[in-house]
């Protein structure tokens, strides 16, 4: 079931929505804001427009501003739903480096 933010007036009864759909997968997290045939991805984890199309500048800013003032429970709603690829997930990393990454202080231990 999707879970979703309520927008305040009057963008709500224009047709505005921002849902988090619960089908995505393993994409970036992210919030789907939509109006009419519409629809701009906001990711979870930086606050920024996915897509070049349509352009971000379309949404309302008062809609994005109350999108950026719920990401603290868009998060938690995220991690809930998907928590195989939560929010504050490290990176992956390329295929075949997992585990050769040394911190800067386990470098300078050896190099002592």
């Amino acid at each position: 079931m999707p879970h979703e933010l309520p927008l305040p007036e009057p963008w709500a009864s224009k047709g505005w929505k921002a849902k988090i759909f619960d089908l995505e997968g393993p994409e970036e997290p992210h919030l789907t804001v939509r109006f009419r045939a519409l629809k701009w991805r906001i990711s979870l984890r930086s606050g920024a427009f996915l897509d070049r199309e349509p352009p971000g500048r379309d949404v309302p800013p008062a809609v994005v501003s109350h999108v950026h003032d719920n990401l603290p429970a868009l998060v938690i709603a995220w991690d809930q739903m998907f928590p195989k690829n939560r929010v504050l997930s490290p990176e992956p990393e390329p295929e075949g480096v997992a585990g050769k990454s040394r911190t800067k202080e386990s470098k300078k231990r050896r190099q002592k």
